[in-house]
Parts: C-alpha cells; sequence; structure tokens
C-alpha cells in the first residue's frame, strides 16, 4: 500500500445535508487556500426510479436541484453525507475544522484524517482517461457514470 502524498480529511455530519447547507459548506470550504480536491459522498438522486413496481417513473425529489460553488453550477446527483478533502499541507486541516465549526452550529459533525481517496491510478482510471490520466482524477472514477467530474473554478 502506498503512503498519500498529501493529508487527507473527511468531513462527516449526523445527518444528510440539504442543498442549501451544502453549498454554503462547499463554498466555505473550498474556498480555503491549499485544497487540492473535494468529493462529495452520499445516496443517489436518480432522476427516475431506479428499482421495484414504479421502475423508470419520475422519481420528484426537491434535493435534486443546482447549486453553486465559487463560480461553477453544480448539479446535485447525491445527497451530500461526506465531503472528502484531499490538501496540500496539514495545517489546512486546522483552517477546515474552524471552517467546520462555524457552519455545523445545530448538529454535530466530526472530521476524520486519514487516507479516502486513491493515489495511484487504479484500472478503472486506465479503462476511462488512459495511461496519461490528470492526476486530480485518479481514485475518483465511477465506471458507470458517463458524465465527467465537475471541476469548481473561481475559488481563492
Amino acid at each position: 500500500m502506498t503512503e498519500a502524498r498529501y493529508p487527507q480529511c473527511r468531513i462527516v455530519p449526523v445527518r444528510i445535508l440539504g442543498p442549501d447547507t451544502a453549498e454554503r459548506l462547499l463554498n466555505a470550504v473550498a474556498g480555503i487556500s491549499g485544497i487540492r480536491r473535494l468529493m462529495i459522498n452520499g445516496p443517489s438522486l436518480p432522476a427516475t426510479v431506479p428499482y421495484g413496481p414504479a421502475r423508470g417513473k419520475p422519481n420528484p425529489n426537491t434535493n435534486r436541484t443546482t447549486i453553486t460553488v465559487g463560480d461553477t453550477e453544480v448539479k446535485l446527483r447525491v445527497q451530500v453525507g461526506m465531503v472528502t478533502a484531499e490538501v496540500t499541507d496539514a495545517s489546512v486541516i486546522a483552517h477546515i475544522k474552524t471552517t467546520c465549526d462555524g457552519i455545523f452550529t445545530t448538529f454535530p459533525y466530526q472530521l476524520q484524517e486519514g487516507q479516502f481517496m486513491k493515489t495511484q491510478p487504479t484500472l478503472t482510471d486506465y479503462a476511462k482517461y488512459g495511461p496519461h490520466a490528470d492526476e486530480a482524477f485518479i481514485g475518483l472514477t465511477d465506471p458507470r457514470r458517463k458524465e465527467p467530474p465537475v471541476i469548481i473554478q473561481g475559488l481563492h
């Protein structure tokens, strides 16, 4: 197993975030100098019901909206359950904690440090992006997803 070149941390709130809180958190965290990559995880918000008797019918969900992070419009495809960040230096994690303390005032969260994103290209990365894949995409590949990852512009 390889060691991560950059420190990583994960913000885990005790509940799923609504679009407004997710937008506030992502803007606050993404605006911190020293963030290399951010990844959000959570339950999927499919446009159509994927299984069961209502399969293929529209899946109305008010959480499937578009939020603005920096200067980029991001269409939420998942409910934000956790945010993973890769940072340039371990001191940035302290800034992330301070920022999260200001946002999570009505319910608690955990800030975990460790390795949560892959640091070496996987077979899926190679198959989807080729041998000269952008380092920012390594370990973030979903083989079933047709759209490319969202790149946030206009931060700091």
